[in-house]
């Protein structure tokens, strides 16, 4: 199915940082179709930049016909978006790319759902979605966010760099502090945290599911601007990569190389 832009309208933001915010968008065919792990493209009402910003859904509410993205503002556009308002107009494309396979995660198996800074969001309609036993591991820099909201869905384990929270540490170094286990494991993050988790899960022998942060341009995969080298060639391109908005941004962990 062709996706095409729509102008939604902003139902609610929230600053929940000092440079994270919550934006709720009213758009009922997209909420409707989204899947966890998925994104959206966000157009800004600047006409010299035509490229939208990607990012993702971290919640979706059918009944409303209403869509969440959680997002950090990195530059011009993400922060014309941190000013908008109830009622202000905001144009959107998606929903975009591929989630996370629920079925991975049957009843009577553990997940681990894993998030690392602004790769948090997405980690928590994935939360509301399965099925199965969850561990959340959050890891952050210093300031959390939305913690407080996965604790209906599961146990959660924080980890922050400098301590202020939870395990000194990382990801990896939670799950080890408290001695977790896992048959599965799903996980959006900065690529460090990914290629660490692609180890751990080799060395563990668990199935593992990563979703790729990365700069994308056009989001439908016809540009080849946020490709990532994998073990399989590519049917557009020929070569060993893949395009992360339209074959990703969810991978199994041993197609590609980090």
């Amino acid at each position: 199915m062709a996706q095409k832009k729509v102008t939604a309208f902003v139902d609610s933001q929230e600053r929940l940082t000092e440079d994270v915010y919550s934006m709720w968008i009213r758009e009922e065919e997209m909420a409707a179709q989204a899947k966890p792990g998925q994104f959206i493209s966000v157009y800004t009402k600047d006409g010299a930049k035509l490229l939208p910003r990607p990012i993702s859904i971290c919640e979706t509410n059918k009944e409303t016909g209403m869509l969440r993205i959680v997002y950090r503002t990195v530059g011009a556009g993400t922060e014309e978006f941190s000013r908008y308002q109830a009622g202000d107009t905001v144009d959107i494309m998606g929903p975009l790319g591929n989630g996370f396979p629920l079925e991975e995660a049957a009843e009577g198996k553990t997940a681990f759902l894993i998030g690392g800074g602004i790769g948090i969001p997405p980690m928590l309609e994935l939360a509301k979605q399965l099925h199965c036993k969850k561990e959340v591991i959050l890891g952050y820099r210093d300031v959390l966010f939305l913690n407080e909201e996965f604790t209906p869905y599961g146990e959660v384990v924080l980890a922050t760099e400098d301590g202020s929270a939870g395990t000194k540490g990382n990801v990896i170094d939670a799950i080890r502090e408290h001695g977790l286990k896992a048959d599965v494991i799903f996980a959006c993050g900065p690529t460090p945290m990914l290629r660490a988790l692609k180890a751990y899960a080799a060395e563990e022998n668990i199935t593992c599911f990563l979703s790729l942060e990365e700069k994308m341009a056009c989001g439908i995969g016809a540009c080849l601007a946020c490709v990532c080298k994998t073990k399989n060639v590519d049917e557009h391109s020929q070569v060993h990569n893949a395009r992360i908005c339209k074959d990703g941004p969810v991978f199994r962990a041993e197609e590609v190389e980090l």
